[in-house]
């Protein structure tokens, strides 16, 4: 049998430690990022800011979904205290022909009492990235330079870590949960946070 069909002993002596170097180092990224989407979530940095930004979530025909409304209340909330002179909600229509999350957000915080020259609709976008990108392009337009961003909690990581590399200062304020949430769905939620913002690092979408 040749040599190449065999690689030489030393070569598998090598291997081994190499892929379990690697395989440590992998489980410590996950690790930290894991850390810092928990600790971003637990943490309301809501100050005075240039705007409000609400990310949005699904809509069933023209009305905010119950995850949305929370969003959206509590970004009234803040408009509310003063913390914020426009309120900007942002989402695309996905499969919906008639409405946007943008749009509805706009509409929904509008009859609440915000006046309409206060908010501002961003509706091209269909994800978080696309989001940060086009809120960024409106508050440039608008001479803005930071927002308190409103999501869920365990969102704001990301979403924080988008809008500064748009050359916006985002502070983040999450949505009030409903319930408190067990421990299986919490790592389901951190492990999909883990694995969304490296897809974003690596530019793949």
């Amino acid at each position: 049998m040749s040599s190449s069909t065999h690689p030489p002993a030393r070569a598998r002596r090598l291997a081994k430690p190499l892929l379990t170097g690697l395989l440590l180092l992998l489980l410590a990224y996950i690790a930290a990022i894991s850390v810092l989407v928990v600790r971003q979530r637990q943490r309301d940095e809501a100050r005075p800011a240039d705007a409000i930004v609400v990310f949005g979530a699904a809509e069933y025909a023209g009305r905010p979904s119950p995850v949305f409304r929370a969003r959206l209340d509590h970004a009234y909330d803040l408009y509310e205290r003063g913390l914020a002179p426009f309120v900007i909600a942002t989402g695309g229509g996905g499969n919906d022909p008639r409405f946007t999350e943008g749009g509805v957000g706009v509409g929904y915080l509008e009859r609440r009492g915000i006046p309409g020259n206060r908010l501002l609709a961003e509706t091209g976008a269909r994800n978080t990235d696309a989001s940060a990108e086009r809120v960024a392009v409106i508050m440039r337009a608008h001479g803005m330079g930071s927002c308190i961003a409103v999501s869920d909690g365990y969102h704001l990581f990301r979403i924080k870590r988008m809008m500064a590399s748009q050359g916006v200062e985002a502070f983040g304020s999450p949505r009030a949960e409903a319930r408190s949430l067990g421990r299986w769905r919490a790592a389901q939620l951190v492990a999909r946070e883990v694995l969304s913002f490296t897809l974003w690092r690596l530019h793949i979408r």
